[in-house]
Formats: structure tokens, C-alpha cells, sequence
């Protein structure tokens, strides 16, 4: 396991992976049910999908793997990949359920948001979703803006594409929530 990066986010290793598609599956259940989706209507929903072996396909595409743990419990999930020169992706940014509300999203989201910053990006994408409206008021919140939907091939939803950009000199543009928190 490679060390902190943070007090409680750590880079994750292959040997990491297994545990990470837990936290993912567990965490994504939560949506699946309050939305009705199953395996049945939504195949490749990541809550049903996701094993260690896809999560390694991910790290050989050069995805960057994050896992936020409480007293050593791994908790959240969080994952960036560069998608162009300056642009990056998060991925299945996730939280256990009983650990939900307490900052701990937060806490992923601004350090993969930090680390983008580092990794000399400036905008930042996110898909959700079209539907979870609590979400939406979330990365409203957070600075980052509907850039529209795609359909689904596989899935019964639409999925809303989310940006955020970083203006380099500007420290009024800032990813902490807009209401001051």
C-alpha cells in the first residue's frame, strides 16, 4: 500500500483493487436502488460492473487511484484520468454509505481537484447521473457547470456531463463551495 498523500488519502496499488471495487459497488448501490436500476435494465452500471480486474484495465490507461480510509478502514474511491492536454476526468468519486455526511466526499473531490491543479490541469470533468438531482445541486455548489448529456447504449439513463475550470492567476475562481463552507 503506498503511503498517505494526505492524513487519509492514499494512492492506491493493484493489490488495492479488489477492496476499491467493493467500496465502488457498495457505494453505487445506494443510487442504483433510489433510482430503480438493475441489472436488468442497466448492465453496465458501475455498481454492478466494476471488479479489481476492470479497476486494473483502468490503472493500465494510466487512471490515477485514490482511496480515502477512516482508522485504516478504506471508505471512499476516487479516480483521475487525462482525457486532453489539460483536461482530466473524474471517475466514480465514492463514499460507504454509513460514512456519507460527513465531509468525506468533500474531502475526495477537492483532493482530486488539487491534484489535477498539480498535474498541470485546468478543466475537470464529471459525468452523473442526468436524474440525481442531489448531485447536481452538490457540483452546482462546487463551481462546475451542465455541459449536457449523452445517451446511454447500455444503461436506462442519461448521463450529465459536468465541468470545472481552473483559471491559473485567478484566485477568485475557487473550488471550495460557493457558500463559504
Amino acid at each position: 500500500m503506498s503511503d498517505y498523500i494526505n492524513n487519509n488519502i492514499r494512492q492506491l496499488e493493484p493489490s488495492d483493487f479488489t477492496l476499491a471495487a467493493e467500496v465502488i459497488r457498495l457505494s453505487f448501490a445506494t443510487v442504483a436502488k433510489d433510482l430503480d436500476l438493475t441489472e436488468q435494465n442497466c448492465p453496465q452500471y458501475v455498481g454492478f460492473v466494476t471488479t479489481a480486474e476492470r479497476l486494473q484495465t483502468h490503472h493500465g490507461w494510466g487512471w490515477r487511484m485514490y482511496g480515502l480510509y477512516e482508522n485504516e478502514r478504506f471508505i471512499g474511491y476516487g479516480s483521475i484520468s487525462k482525457e486532453a492536454d489539460g483536461i482530466y476526468e473524474i471517475h466514480n468519486l465514492a463514499v460507504l454509505p454509513e460514512y456519507r455526511h460527513k465531509s468525506y466526499g468533500k474531502q475526495l473531490l477537492n483532493f482530486c481537484m488539487v491534484r489535477v491543479m498539480k498535474l498541470g490541469g485546468d478543466k475537470v470533468t464529471i459525468s452523473i447521473i442526468e436524474e440525481n438531482t442531489m448531485l447536481k445541486d452538490r457540483y452546482i455548489a462546487y463551481g462546475f457547470v451542465h455541459a449536457g448529456t449523452k445517451n446511454s447504449n447500455t444503461c436506462c439513463f442519461q448521463a450529465a456531463i459536468w465541468n470545472w475550470r481552473y483559471y491559473r492567476g485567478n484566485q477568485s475562481r475557487s473550488f471550495r463551495r460557493r457558500s463559504g463552507r
